[in-house]
């Protein structure tokens, strides 16, 4: 193992990957994945409704269990970086040489786009700041009524219009509901509403370039900068961004526990609400079933991501030991803050207080934050400053797993050969500024609020892809590589468990991708996800010849174009099989509250 490490540091003078971290440094690299939490909490909680929190606590335990099927496969690859979706692409490569980069370009879209929705929530909190839209209670709007008073009387067209879509309103409240929109309206800043172009995708959604998508450009760059200068620095960076994050939000999800703040009625009788969005509770019907298996579908994306602690094998001194103990301390962490801080936000705001706009969307969290702990004003400004510092985080851990998968998937001659770079410092920049340009896109629909839901909705189909793919191929490397050694390897009972779980995944996907929003989310996933099929046929038979690039298998004891004998034989296929014909039952069963 020695030298291992000591090729791997001298060859970081040769622009590659440098072993610069242990497993700490790692650990900290991944601590952006607890407040993914705050992106998707209100949104769940529409979903779902006082089964929130219990959704959050089931994705938590199915993503830990899962987590040890990829720290043996990780332990296998030494020398690879990437993360578990390189590592179990190669279990799928005997099978179908179109498998294994499928697993590896749903792994990246699923986690980049944590770029294009943090800065987009980031955006919105510097405006909210420096930009606020008043409050229809704040002095500044009921003086402007005051002031336009006359401006609308009983027997103005828009009283009757509003009384007609608000049955039993009198002239008088109307009066009083038109006014203070028009002065909210009035007074709203212009940036607010400033868009310089705004225009529909087909099939897709609508993209805005307004003051969203340039700020959410700029914190996108300032994050480039930081990783530019290879993964320790990211990584030190990430440490304090993560004592400064990570503990005030913990000493938050505690502190209604103990100060007796929780409300029982908020997290009892628990069931589906009667729609998205409702706070009537429902039955469990075939669609308060589809909601729920739509939360556990979307909170996936989340309480699963703390997987990409080991993206970083090629970079550990020690793989052999680190690996291990990075993915497993950070599902530690993960499942401390996805169990404490969505009880917290439910047993204290309850149902209804979960799907105030701010929360849903995910601007108004830290004041929802602040709400907890009886914070005052000056208290809950330092907590939006601290949710800002939470999504820096979220964006950097996201930026570099999501770049290393490229670059890995480059090296190994899956997807293009321009991302297989690095600079000085070891950070794989061509596949960072895909990762921005990418990103841009998104963030131009994620700038419109419809669009936030759809780019997560999209996205995680190529995730629960993935994670399918990678569960199973956990017991395909016990059958097909079962002489490799492993650092660390999971009980057998565990990896057969989260083969289980695989197809459970399916289920969720089939079910729960059409909740969000958008029915055609899950076919407009699975075509994205369809994109790599030409894209490697290019790389592979085109550019390189039908052959992978040297020392591709190596970690398999593979040499050359050998990829090894069949010795699970059609069980692969019959998984594939299985799982699809799940995802389309699923699809086709589960239907939304009429």
């Amino acid at each position: 193992m020695t030298d291992v490490v000591d090729a791997g540091i001298s060859a970081g003078t040769e622009g590659k990957l440098i072993r610069a971290l242990d497993w700490k440094g790692a650990f900290w690299v991944a601590a952006g994945v607890p407040p993914l939490v705050l992106f998707s909490i209100g949104g769940i909680a529409g979903t779902t409704g006082k089964l929130a929190f219990v959704v959050w606590i089931i994705s938590m335990i199915m993503g830990f269990l899962q987590s040890f099927t990829y720290a043996e496969i990780a332990g296998m690859f030494g020398n690879k970086s990437g993360g578990a979706s390189v590592y179990g692409a190669t279990a799928w490569l005997r099978y179908s040489k179109f498998i294994a980069p499928l697993s590896v370009w749903c792994n990246w879209f699923a986690w980049s786009p944590v770029l294009s929705l943090g800065c987009a929530i980031a955006a919105g909190y510097i405006l909210n700041a420096f930009f606020p839209i008043p409050a229809a209670d704040s002095q500044a709007v009921l003086d402007w009524v005051a002031a336009h008073a006359a401006s609308i009387t009983a027997d103005s067209p828009r009283v009757a219009e509003y009384i007609a879509a608000h049955a039993g309103t009198a002239p008088d409240a109307a009066i009083k509901a038109l006014l203070s929109t028009d002065a909210v309206a009035a007074l709203t800043p212009a940036i607010r509403n400033w868009s310089l172009a705004s225009f529909s995708i087909p099939f897709l959604a609508t993209a805005n370039i307004n003051a969203t998508f340039f700020i959410g450009g700029i914190l996108m760059l300032i994050i480039f900068a930081i990783q530019h200068r290879g993964i320790s620095e990211t990584a030190s960076v990430q440490k304090w961004l993560a004592i400064i994050v990570l503990v005030p939000l913990l000493l938050i999800g505690i502190y209604p526990i103990f100060s007796g703040q929780i409300v029982a009625a908020n997290v009892t009788g628990l069931l589906p609400p009667t729609a998205a969005y409702s706070d009537v509770d429902g039955t469990w019907s075939n669609g308060g079933w589809t909601l729920f298996l739509g939360g556990l579908y979307i909170a996936a994306w989340s309480t699963y991501g703390f997987e990409t602690a080991v993206c970083y094998t090629r970079e550990l001194k020690n793989p052999k030991t680190d690996t291990f103990k990075a993915i497993f301390y950070s599902g530690l962490a993960c499942c401390l803050f996805f169990f404490l801080v969505p009880f917290a936000f439910q047993g204290v705001l309850g149902h209804a207080g979960m799907l105030a706009p701010g929360i849903v969307d995910g601007t108004g969290v830290a004041e929802a934050l602040g709400g907890l702990i009886g914070a005052g004003r000056i208290i809950t400004q330092l907590l939006v400053v601290l949710m800002i510092m939470a999504l820096f985080l979220a964006i950097m851990t996201a930026m570099a797993g999501s770049s290393r998968t490229l670059y890995q998937g480059a090296k190994d001659g899956w997807l293009p050969k321009y991302l297989d770079h690095v600079n000085e410092n070891g950070a794989p920049t061509r596949a960072m500024w895909t990762d921005f340009a990418f990103n841009l896109f998104l963030l131009a629909i994620a700038s419109d609020v419809g669009g936030y839901f759809f780019v997560l909705a999209v996205s995680n189909v190529g995730y629960i892809i993935f994670n399918f793919l990678n569960l199973n191929s956990g017991w395909i490397h016990r059958i097909d590589s079962g002489h490799i050694e492993r650092p660390w390897k999971a009980p057998s009972w565990l990896i057969g468990l989260n083969t289980f779980l695989a197809f459970v995944n399916a289920l969720f996907l089939g079910a729960g991708a059409k909740v969000w929003g958008y029915a055609n989310a899950l076919w407009v996933g699975f075509a994205f996800a369809a994109v790599i099929l030409p894209v490697f046929a290019y790389r592979h038979y085109v550019r390189d010849g039908g052959k992978f690039p040297a020392g591709a298998m190596d970690d398999l004891g593979l040499t050359g174009q050998d990829l090894g004998a069949k010795k699970a034989g059609i069980l692969p296929y019959v998984a594939l099989a299985g799982g699809l014909a799940i995802v389309l039952i699923a699809n086709w069963i589960f239907q939304l509250p009429a």
